[in-house]
């Protein structure tokens, strides 16, 4: 169960535990976006609460870097904040699989109603920061929800799409492409002569932005996957003018019709380091009604130059260590991703020749843009990379124990795919494989390490480093 009820009381909890730094009069035109990279980067890597923002009033927040370590996406998991990362990622792993979904609760009225707006409506009341220096424009929506329901179905889908304000009344919500929920929901209104209803949900809790970017069959909800992380339903209330559900104890909301009208929206900042794109058409959002709470918070979250990463716990290798073992792949000890999920780490107990080869074989194939998958003996951490390093650096012979597979899964989004290639929608690239474990053959016979075992430098943290 999570120890938090919305992002005011995680914040609290990330207080408590040492990692939350506070900033005054940083300027959302550039500054916040930068101070958030470097914090990022930084050794401590801290959770920012800026206040005192450049052109608002004392009240009106920014937080960022929220679930960047490996401590906070724990905390926002309802895991032990205090494990190891690995520990941390398989007890995750295991509760993922037993997880009991919670239908939302509606109540009848909550914080995120404390103030409210349907005529004088502009969004330049909130801030909406310009994240990286060629970004196209102010962007509110970068850790965001944006809620809308089937028409058909009735289902309601709540996933997290980049939102950019263009004036007053207006944002554009970029799909990416035409095959997300939300862009297949939007084109059923369109298709019947309708707008869309829509609302955003700035400043949701860490439950809720989990589960925007899990990856959820249509039909499956976003609120009953973070009701499950959090162990309980979440409350949500119909808002006043679309009637879409939407968290009671959410920062701010804004309501409105999206329309089949675009604007140019972007170039931003990709998790890549890169920008993909130029400016593309995206719909438009009419804004109709702003609620916030008072002294509202805006929960930012920017793609950043890697390793930095919205999430410091790498739910992807979660997902590809249960396929590994859906396939037949036994003693798999662990998985990680490194460089924002570009580098996958697979650990294994080797029981016969080829095995790693076969792990890295059947991770290469679901390793969405990654290029490199490494594959190490049980004493690697997969989670440490100068751990995985020190293997590829005494363990792997590059004439025999590498290999490189041709025409495997990318995106559009990766920046090496040529220009030629890009416009003829070829977005396939190759991927290396690094077999860094002893060769099965000598395994027994290969020097042995002079280093501790995990489980005796687990003890020595324990007794020694724990205040």
């Amino acid at each position: 169960m999570t120890p938090y009820e919305d992002l005011r009381e995680f914040i609290d909890q990330v207080d408590k535990l040492g990692a939350l730094r506070r900033f005054e009069g940083a300027d959302p035109l550039y500054e916040v976006g930068g101070i958030t990279e470097v914090a990022a980067g930084s050794p401590e890597c801290p959770a920012l609460l800026f206040d005192g923002l450049k052109g608002f009033p004392r009240g009106v927040r920014i937080f960022t870097n929220a679930t960047v370590s490996a401590q906070r996406a724990a905390l926002a998991l309802g895991v032990d904040p205090h494990l190891p990362p690995i520990d941390a990622l398989k007890e995750w792993r295991t509760r993922r699989a037993n997880l009991v979904m919670h239908k939302p609760v509606t109540v009848e009225d909550g914080p995120l109603l404390e103030n409210s707006e349907t005529k004088a409506i502009d969004v330049g009341r909130f801030p909406a920061p310009v994240w990286h220096k060629d970004d196209g424009g102010p962007y509110i929506g970068s850790g965001s929800i944006v809620v809308m329901r089937d028409p058909e179905s009735g289902w309601v889908n709540a996933s997290i799409y980049r939102v950019q304000v263009h004036d007053r009344s207006r944002v554009t919500v970029q799909f990416d492409h035409q095959g997300r929920h939300g862009a297949i929901i939007a084109k059923r209104y369109w298709d019947a002569g309708k707008p869309c209803p829509v609302a955003v949900v700035n400043g949701p809790d860490p439950a809720i932005f989990i589960a925007g970017f899990e990856y959820l069959p249509e039909g499956a909800s976003e609120y009953d996957f973070a009701g499950a992380i959090r162990g309980r339903p979440l409350e949500v209330l119909n808002a006043p003018v679309t009637g879409l559900p939407v968290p009671a104890r959410a920062e701010t909301v804004l309501e409105g019709h999206l329309v089949a009208e675009t604007l140019p929206e972007g170039p931003f900042g990709e998790f890549t380091g890169y920008y993909a794109a130029d400016k593309r058409p995206a719909p438009v959002m009419n804004v109709a009604a702003m609620h916030w709470r008072s002294d509202p918070i805006l929960l930012g979250s920017p793609p950043m130059k890697p390793p930095r990463f919205h999430f410091g716990l790498p739910l992807r290798a979660a997902s590809m260590w249960s396929q590994l073992e859906a396939a037949g792949v036994t003693d798999v000890v662990g998985a990680w991703q490194h460089v924002a999920q570009l580098m996958t780490v697979i650990a294994l107990r080797q029981r016969y020749a080829g095995h790693s080869k076969r792990a890295a074989l059947i991770a290469a194939a679901q390793s969405y843009m990654g290029r490199i998958v490494v594959t190490v003996d049980e004493d690697v951490d997969p989670s440490d990379l100068a751990d995985v390093m020190w293997a590829i650096a005494t363990r792997c012979e590059p004439s025999e124990q590498v290999d490189i597979v041709k025409s495997a899964w990318s995106s559009g989004l990766d920046p090496r795919i040529t220009p030629e290639a890009r416009a003829r929608g070829e977005t396939s690239h190759s991927k290396l494989i690094i077999d860094a474990c002893k060769p099965f053959g000598w395994r027994e016979r290969y020097p042995r390490t002079s280093a501790l075992t995990a489980e005796e430098a687990r003890a020595i943290r324990e007794q020694w480093f724990r205040s």
